[in-house]
């Protein structure tokens, strides 16, 4: 049996603006010792060299730069459906097996030779219900036409948790729900560090779904430090500024784990958060949680974190100061939430991505991967 018929391939698409990068470099590795050679396609913004290392390190994977615009960035609709177009002679040109895409909407008029996956770890219209009041805007709407019409063009479509799955649903009115299948992280290495008193967040602090400003009116009332990492700046254009928070900018993974070692309360007010890989980073670091009380992170913490409303200020910076002044507790729900991630790794994932895959692809190759 030959090497390419000893193996499934996959091509997955990715970009690098926010956690779907981190996602599908976390699959790819994890799928790779089950027998599946990853490419990744990466639209939108080009990787820069600490990610094309990170994904050329790992076993199986070649990372192809497309240049094709990513679809919640693009002009108009012509350019999402040429990336369609573009992605599906890749996957005819490369010889795979599967594709599955990150960002659906590209599936929505595409030919594609192979079965396709849909994952949807984000979209206009859910976030739209989640943040604002309204209308959709005009510029949304051809946008969320083409994601409804990926999602129903596809095989199978997954979210990362089942609160978006059913926000998915309902919002696209389909009517089989998407599958969830929960993200997962390794955890970080954290180096042996004192304790220290402060809270964090982290994550497009630009993006208004975050609801940074709201943990800018707790920091205003906190005596103690309460840092921020992300950009401030969207590549969209969109801005927010902060006058409590300690913006940190962009931390790379070192200086991420490095922070979450000191074991700070991990904070987020976000009004929308399909599933919150920052958080299990914390989580994962034995950091305490305190979170907005929003159907995904009841699904993923409840019994482990402090929930608050999600635009009540002065919930966070009470919850913020009770868990800081009391050791023991901290201590606690740290460990507590530590537990808590174990539940979700990027091995699990794998698992479940490729039972997926399985139920597309003709029936002889499947015996071609690890059960």
């Amino acid at each position: 049996m030959t090497e390419r018929t000893a193996r499934l391939r996959l091509l997955m698409t990715v970009d690098t603006v926010g956690g779907v990068w981190q996602y599908a470099t976390d699959l790819a590795r994890a799928l790779a010792p089950l027998g599946v050679e990853t490419v990744l396609a990466v639209l939108g913004p080009a990787p820069n060299m600490a990610q094309r290392n990170a994904a050329k390190a790992i076993a199986g994977v070649r990372l192809v730069e497309t240049g094709l615009p990513l679809d919640w960035l693009a002009d108009d609709r012509e350019q999402v459906l040429l990336a369609g177009r573009r992605i599906a002679e890749l996957a005819c040109h490369l010889n795979v097996d599967l594709v599955q895409l990150n960002q659906p909407a590209i599936a929505a008029e595409a030919r594609f030779p192979v079965p396709v996956v849909a994952v949807s770890h984000s979209c206009l219209a859910t976030w739209w219900a989640a943040v604002e009041s309204g209308p959709l805007p005009q510029d949304f709407d051809w946008r969320v036409a083409l994601h409804a019409e990926g999602l129903r063009k596809a095989g199978k479509v997954v979210t990362p948790s089942a609160a978006f799955a059913a926000a998915t649903q309902a919002a696209y009115a389909l009517v089989v729900a998407p599958t969830a299948v929960h993200n997962g992280r390794a955890p970080l290495t954290c180096p042996p560090t004192a304790m220290h008193d402060f809270a964090f967040t982290a994550g497009r602090l630009w993006d208004r779904g975050k609801n940074i400003a709201t943990l800018d009116r707790a920091a205003a009332r906190l005596g103690l430090p309460v840092k921020a990492a992300g950009s401030l700046a969207g590549p969209n254009g969109d801005r927010v500024t902060t006058e409590h928070l300690i913006p940190v900018g962009h931390v790379d993974e070192e200086d991420l784990a490095g922070c979450l070692a000191a074991r700070p309360v991990f904070v987020s007010a976000a009004l929308y958060e399909p599933f919150g890989l920052a958080v299990l980073e914390a989580a994962g670091a034995g950091c305490p949680l305190v979170l907005s009380d929003i159907p995904t992170f009841r699904e993923l913490w409840d019994g482990v974190a402090t929930f608050v409303a999600p635009c009540d200020h002065a919930g966070f910076a009470r919850a913020i100061e009770e868990i800081v002044g009391d050791t023991a507790r901290r201590l606690t729900q740290g460990e507590a939430a530590r537990a808590a991630a174990r539940r979700f790794t990027p091995d699990h994932m794998a698992g479940d991505m490729l039972a997926i895959y399985r139920t597309l692809l003709p029936s002889s190759t499947p015996d071609r991967v690890a059960a």
